[in-house]
């Protein structure tokens, strides 16, 4: 069984950050392509960040770029989103998603930023709520 766990998340004051992990099992992460988004109170899911297993291609949205980087660690089949100066835009539930596409297909949905649409991935995790608070 397919399966995707968040955890990590919590309070973290403006400018502060904080690590969510998504760790898998069933299968082996670098195989597929990995998804991070959010969903704040009133709003659509949104993605905003995904990393290609097979080659590392990562892509991250407007709205965090370059406050959140999306390591990993293939010996413990986790994918990480660590979010660093953190803004009261930020609160939301974050989830992370695995899609079956891979290869060629998954590197180019990574490379072009269309990897953020969440019609693409079949596996979520049930997702973990983030609260930026002094």
């Amino acid at each position: 069984q397919l399966q995707l766990v968040e955890s990590g998340g919590g309070l973290v004051q403006p400018g502060g950050s904080l690590t969510l992990s998504c760790t898998a099992t069933g299968f082996a992460l670098d195989t597929y392509l990995i998804g991070w988004f959010r969903q704040a109170p009133g709003r659509q899911r949104e993605g905003i960040s995904c990393l290609n297993g097979g080659d590392g291609s990562v892509h991250y949205a407007d709205s965090i770029k370059g406050r959140f980087t999306i390591p990993r660690d293939s010996a413990q089949n986790t994918v990480y989103l660590i979010l660093n100066s953190a803004t009261r835009q930020d609160p939301a539930i974050s989830y992370c998603a695995a899609s079956a596409w891979c290869g060629a297909v998954s590197r180019v949905l990574a490379i072009s930023g269309r990897c953020v649409m969440t019609g693409l991935y079949s596996t979520w995790g049930r997702g973990i709520r983030v609260t930026v608070s002094t």
